[in-house]
């Protein structure tokens, strides 16, 4: 049997350059790995199966099913997964059980395939994918498919919260379509942060989200969580990629258990993670 941990992401920056003629958008992006993870078991079996600790849990509406299609092998495998990360909170979670089931099948099924053929599979697969075949940190460019790594980020610790809103289905789709010329950045706020990390010289005020200019109106109630959020001594408040997740960053453990503790007392659904 193989067991495989999938991080989560956090987007440090995420500018959208513009539309492309593809209908797609062009971004400009510093993605994060944390230390929050899925588990994947993989083992041999006669045919493929797929069972989740998760209650309402679909293969058939995850991107791990596309992973058996893409590599067109008529094997069989038993897929055990364990989410920790939450579904459709912009934390990258299916994206990266995709890689590391896909990297998983790879040693399971003896394909030795390369690692730049796993990027090829990845890109016809879902953008945000390639990204967690490397981690921990990287650039992502185009629609997220071409990727350099940087330098990781300086240890900090993330407070993570789930907001409970409701309309997350279809939401990252809502939210390009929402976001207007204005939104719209040339990417130096990116390029700011790339050269603060190669200089180990992080500040938290260099992150940006494009996405938070349209993101609390789309999600009813995300303002109000922010907002509370800050009451509680959150100095900043990001949404994780296109959320409705939102994080703050801690240099030190004992503010972040602190400010973690007070949002548990205040029933948000939160979780404690440190970068990767």
């Amino acid at each position: 049997m193989l067991t495989l941990n999938a991080p989560a992401k956090i987007n440090l920056t995420l500018e959208v350059l513009g539309k492309r003629p593809d209908g797609y958008h062009d971004i400009k992006s510093v993605v994060q790995t944390i230390a929050l993870f899925d588990t994947l078991s993989i083992e041999e079996a006669e045919r493929v199966t797929f069972e989740c600790d998760l209650p309402g849990w679909s293969a058939e509406k995850s991107v791990l099913s596309k992973v058996i299609d893409s590599l067109g092998v008529k094997k069989g495998a038993k897929i055990s997964l364990q989410k920790r990360i939450p579904m459709m909170a912009g934390l990258g979670g299916d994206s990266s059980c995709a890689a590391a089931l896909l990297k998983g099948l790879n040693v399971l099924w003896k394909l030795k395939l390369s690692t730049k053929k796993l990027r090829e599979i990845t890109r016809e697969i879902g953008s945000d994918i390639p990204f967690f075949l490397n981690g921990p940190t990287a650039l992502m460019e185009g629609r997220g498919e071409k990727l350099t790594s940087l330098p990781s980020l300086p240890k900090v610790w993330v407070v993570l919260i789930m907001p409970d809103v409701p309309n997350a289905s279809g939401k990252t789709a809502r939210l390009y379509a929402a976001l207007k010329t204005e939104h719209f950045t040339d990417g130096k706020i990116t390029d700011k942060l790339v050269s603060a990390l190669h200089k180990n010289s992080f500040d938290e005020s260099m992150l940006f989200n494009t996405f938070e200019n349209v993101a609390y109106d789309e999600f009813p109630g995300l303002k109000k969580y922010r907002e509370d959020l800050l009451k509680l001594g959150a100095k900043r408040v990001h949404l994780a990629g296109s959320g409705p997740a939102l994080y703050g960053l801690f240099k030190e453990k004992i503010a972040a258990v602190d400010f973690y503790q007070k949002c548990i007392d205040e029933d948000l659904n939160s979780c404690l993670a440190v970068t990767l």
